[in-house]
């Protein structure tokens, strides 16, 4: 049995949605090793072929849009994370150190925690906020192929790519293929777009910064979601000009309306105040709200909030999943909602948030209260009892991370 593949298999999650083969993790471990076996040998004779990926829509957090999610059938889903192991190794030597998604020990906090220290310990007056429109479904593939052949030698690597990517999507039972874009939620994705904002930006970026920026420069990509930061306004735009055409020369388009350009940093406030001009503007990044903000002795602290919208949104979930649990006892509703806040804490309990933190909180003993109170007419659930039921199942609302300064001290020791 190809230990790899075994391997990869085990990462899957076991109660995933299946693809259009209709066969579950359950399904396919009932013969695992002649299964795989099977793979295995189908792979290295080139008869493996790709199943269309099934695609749904998702709602986007604090959106009324839908995001498009791709589920690749089982076996595509074994073997891309296999490929995906072995192109790993070879591309963590080539990633710079912005880069920060969907990396081996690297994750959002981590991309958070550089992007705070070089605003508050960095000369950087302005920020640019950039956004790809529909940079998944618009990358090419073609361009994604060259970029790959650049590095990977193997040529069947580069055979089973090009068969994800032209596998097609399954949609209401009509079948397409399109020459741009890969599937968000394939396994292979995220590495896939890893390459080409690598080789379209990472690269063209740092060499920007070397040669023509006159001051210091700040960048920060986890994904298609990238924050740069300038001394000098003049820089800034350079630079957004530079990299829309970039952009356009491989197919991608920067979002007109959501990229934006703004004054940020620890001399932000002033300088505005000194123009008359207002508070300086926040920008959002990883699910959090960027403020210029000052410490209690008035020295500049860059606060970090929870998106409004965000949490909105989960707790309109927490409301549906507590109707849909209305009857079942206490105990399981209690342990599901320290789940689910102990989740939300380990994401977003960070320094400078903790007001928010203790509002998600109140407001989830709140939708609890209410949703006991429904289940009997007669209910005399008082508020003292349910203080007390929140206390015996949910957890506090606590600072769990440490100051970014910190853990990146850690992680960067120079």
């Amino acid at each position: 049995m190809d230990r790899r593949r075994q391997e990869a298999f085990l990462a899957l999650k076991r109660r995933a949605a299946p693809g259009v083969d209709g066969v579950t993790w359950q399904d396919y471990e009932a013969n695992l090793e002649g299964n795989l076996q099977e793979l295995h040998a189908r792979v290295h004779r080139g008869t493996y072929r790709a199943q269309p990926v099934r695609r749904r829509f998702i709602p986007k957090p604090g959106a009324d849009k839908q995001r498009p999610l791709g589920i690749a059938a089982l076996e595509d889903k074994i073997v891309q994370r296999a490929v995906v192991v072995v192109l790993n190794a070879v591309y963590e030597e080539d990633f710079l150190g912005f880069s920060y998604g969907f990396r081996p020990g690297r994750g959002q906090h981590d991309a958070l925690d550089a992007l705070s220290v070089a605003i508050s310990d960095t000369q950087v007056n302005w920020i640019l906020d950039a956004d790809i429109r529909s940079f998944f479904d618009g990358l090419s593939q073609d361009w994604l192929v060259r970029f790959l052949k650049h590095r990977i030698g193997d040529e069947r690597v580069i055979r089973l790519v090009r068969k994800w990517l032209k596998a097609g999507v399954l949609e209401d039972g009509k079948w397409s293929v399109s020459e741009r874009g890969t599937p968000q939620g394939a396994v292979a994705s995220p590495l896939l777009a890893n390459v080409y904002l690598h080789y379209v930006f990472d690269l063209w970026a740092q060499q920007w910064r070397r040669r023509q920026a006159t001051g210091n420069v700040i960048i920060v990509r986890y994904a298609d979601d990238i924050v740069a930061g300038f001394e000098h306004e003049a820089d800034a735009r350079l630079f957004w000009d530079a990299m829309r055409t970039r952009f356009e020369q491989f197919g991608l388009e920067l979002h007109g309306e959501k990229t934006r350009l703004l004054e940020f940093g620890r001399y932000a406030a002033a300088a505005r105040s000194q123009r008359g001009l207002g508070k300086p503007e926040t920008f959002i990044f990883l699910g959090f709200t960027f403020i210029c903000g000052k410490s209690r002795r008035g020295a500049f602290l860059l606060h970090r909030k929870t998106r409004r919208d965000r949490m909105r949104a989960t707790l309109g979930k927490i409301t549906e999943e507590l109707r849909r649990r209305m009857h079942t006892p206490i105990p399981q509703q209690g342990r599901w909602l320290r789940s689910v806040v102990q989740g939300y804490l380990a994401y977003h309990a960070v320094p400078t948030n903790f007001r928010t933190i203790c509002t998600f909180r109140y407001r989830v003993v709140m939708l609890w209260l209410r949703s006991l109170r429904r289940r009997s007419q007669k209910s005399n659930l008082t508020w003292a009892r349910m203080v007390q039921l929140a206390a015996d199942w949910l957890p506090d609302a606590r600072i769990l991370h440490p100051w970014p300064n910190q853990r990146y001290a850690v992680i960067h020791p120079r």
